[in-house]
């Protein structure tokens, strides 16, 4: 038999059927083959993801699911524990720099490799101020090429939530009044627990600083996870990424303040972050047309600016220990390398940008512990832990100077001409080093849920920092002269319950670290200030979330 070209002979024919099924069948896989190498050549799924995820210090493993934990019943527990007066500082952070994020499950497996100096300043270090710290607010959003976030599925309402019975407390006129209006006071109601546990995992989110990782670093127990706020006469509801980034839309959020304040930032990054996670998850899973954006850093050590492309969004966060102006020039009697705050003279450092900033969170209080000098009016009116002059009279302490400096950065924001947004002012962070100060024994060690109504002990430091900044607050209110708005996040009574939150002496992944007291009966170096992540720290931008949503919906009375 001959076989001749198909279009010029009929003998094709009489090829055998079976013999013309076989090659249909090879034709057939090999179109398929060449159509799935044409998307894959535009679509390489490794080499896109790769591309996104950057800007981190450790490796990550993003899991699978979310396991919950329905164990025994919990004792919604909360009250206020007693600490010494003062609190510790910054403390010295761990940077590790080859790191890699790592998604299995039985179809794929995706390997993202990158690197990263994240390490924050620390209050003994001299910042340099970069020279391009101004430079990318008008061009960063025609540079950068991010796609659009998916919304992280949401946990079924169906799960069983654990409600205790517990007694509730009213905040502090001042919250009542000025935070959200007065159809709910948000500060006043209980901690239960939630089964569903946090948002996210210390290993899902690649920008949480390692000392307040504190899974990561070792800690045992984990239900100070669990525990969410519940205000009395309204729901609080979890995080909503999507909801919260079209909220924004079109307008920057900035964080200002110490490292208290980037707790609160990285916590916020990591709520955002899920969106892009889930989506990484399907896209890795099912087709390569599924894109993930992830927001870009475009910042440095002093200002982080993180930029969601898909609705224009800037999150930021600026340095500024003391929210005043600093010097170490020497003055008068003060010496030269000491820090000098000239109380009436807002930091510059932030203050050159309010004008492009659409809603401000702005914190401080913990560095007034801190050896410095007071100024008001070129006069040396008061120090910390410095004041070699005894011949003159001490007229401002750092209480005093806190307050001081609320009032002078609050009325400079309230005043500002070109500054017309929403600052959003939080409150004290209470610390808990029990029995002794940060840095003479102090310790939060083996806390592991709540604290009880009944276990409460007034924290006599924090109460008169709370008490002063409030002070602060209210005397900038009467000096407002712009149409920006200013509320009160007042989450220092409430978080004066949550000793469990802490880092305590899982401050760093090293597996030889200290973490119980020793044959002296003294407790190992730990963190009472800071906050684990995920942990009590993520209910502050939840509450951000929602102040958010009542002033730009203008639903003040909203429960």
């Amino acid at each position: 038999m001959t076989l001749a070209y198909p279009r010029a002979s009929a003998k094709m024919a009489a090829i055998p059927r079976g013999l013309t099924s076989v090659a249909a069948s090879v034709l057939i896989l090999a179109m398929l083959l060449i159509f799935t190498s044409w998307l894959l050549v535009p679509y390489p799924i490794g080499s896109t993801v790769r591309g996104y995820f950057y800007v981190v210090d450790r490796k990550i493993f993003l899991p699978t699911s979310t396991t919950i934990d329905q164990s025994a019943d919990k004792n919604v527990v909360y009250s206020y524990n007693n600490s010494s007066s003062g609190s510790n500082l910054e403390l010295p952070a761990t940077s590790l720099n080859h790191s890699s994020v790592v998604y299995s499950n039985q179809n794929a497996r995706v390997s993202v490799t990158y690197s990263v100096d994240h390490k924050d300043s620390l209050p003994s270090e001299t910042i340099v101020e970069p020279s391009s710290i101004g430079k990318g607010w008008s061009d960063l959003k025609n540079n950068e090429m991010l796609e659009k976030p998916v919304e992280l599925p949401k946990l079924s309402s169906g799960a069983t939530e654990k409600k205790m019975v517990t007694s509730s407390f009213a905040s502090s006129n001042a919250s009542e009044g000025n935070s959200v209006g007065s159809g709910c006071d948000l500060y006043n109601g209980m901690w239960f627990y939630d089964p569903q546990g946090p948002s996210y995992t210390n290993n899902s989110c690649p920008v949480i600083t390692q000392m307040q990782n504190c899974r990561g670093n070792g800690r045992p127990d984990k239900d100070y996870e669990n525990w969410r706020w519940k205000p009395s006469k309204c729901d609080l509801p979890r995080f909503d990424a999507k909801k919260f980034l079209e909220l924004m839309r079109g307008k920057t959020l900035a964080f200002i303040g110490d490292s208290v304040a980037r707790n609160q930032m990285e916590s916020m990054m990591c709520l955002l972050w899920q969106a892009s996670i889930s989506i990484l998850k399907v896209s890795v899973i099912c087709t390569p047309y599924l894109k993930v954006e992830v927001p870009k850093n475009r910042g440095n050590r002093r200002m982080q600016r993180w930029y969601f492309r898909s609705t224009s969004v800037m999150i930021v966060r600026i340095w500024s220990s003391w929210l005043v102006q600093e010097t170490t020039e020497k003055f008068d009697f003060a010496p030269m390398g000491v820090s000098k705050l000239h109380l009436d003279a807002p930091d510059n450092k932030f203050m050159e940008f309010i004008p492009k900033i659409d809603v401000i969170v702005i914190s401080s209080g913990h560095w007034f512990a801190k050896q410095s000098v007071y100024i008001l009016n070129n006069e040396i009116v008061g120090g910390q832990l410095l004041w070699p002059d005894q011949s003159r009279p001490m007229k401002v302490n750092n209480v005093e100077a806190f307050g001081i400096s609320v009032e002078t950065v609050l009325s400079a924001i309230l005043t500002h001409p070109n500054y017309t947004g929403l600052t959003i002012v939080r409150t004290f962070s209470p610390d808990h080093y029990e029995g002794w100060a940060w840095n003479t024994g102090g310790s939060c060690t083996g806390k592991e849920k709540p604290l009880a109504p009944d276990e409460l002990v007034e924290n006599g430091f924090t109460n008169i920092m709370h008490k002063k900044q409030v002070w602060g607050f209210e005397r900038a209110v009467k000096k407002a002269t712009n149409k920006s708005k200013l509320r009160l996040l007042d989450i220092t009574r409430i978080f004066g319950y949550r000793h469990d939150g802490h880092p305590g002496p899982y401050r760093s992944p090293d597996p030889n670290k200290m973490t119980k007291r020793g044959p002296d009966g003294r407790p190992p170096p730990q963190d009472c200030l800071h906050w684990c992540m995920p942990g009590p720290v993520d209910t502050w931008n939840e509450l951000v979330l929602e102040i958010i949503r009542r002033e730009f919906k203008g639903d003040r009375n909203s429960s």
